[in-house]
């Protein structure tokens, strides 16, 4: 399984656009995408609600996993979007 550790740097957090650029792109795998805040429960990165209601905020850290063909190139770019400004 591969896992990417990443900053959230957005001032308003992995709330509002970037959450949606993320689900959005974590939706586009065929395989399962979990994210949690470090040391948190995972949750499914395909439900807007479920990130949202990670309440993740600006200089926290998220996990992000996914296994299957391609997830690490579907990682890089969720971690690419959540460590965007």
């Amino acid at each position: 399984m591969g896992e990417r550790k990443v900053t959230v740097t957005s001032e308003v957090g992995l709330h509002a656009r970037p959450a949606a650029t993320f689900v959005q792109t974590a939706a586009k795998a065929a395989f399962d995408v979990t994210v949690a805040k470090a040391g948190g429960k995972p949750v499914n990165a395909k439900s807007i609600l479920s990130v949202l209601a990670l309440d993740v905020r600006q200089n926290e850290s998220i996990v992000i996993e996914a296994e299957g063909e391609g997830a690490d190139e579907l990682l890089d770019r969720l971690a690419e979007i959540a460590s965007a400004p």
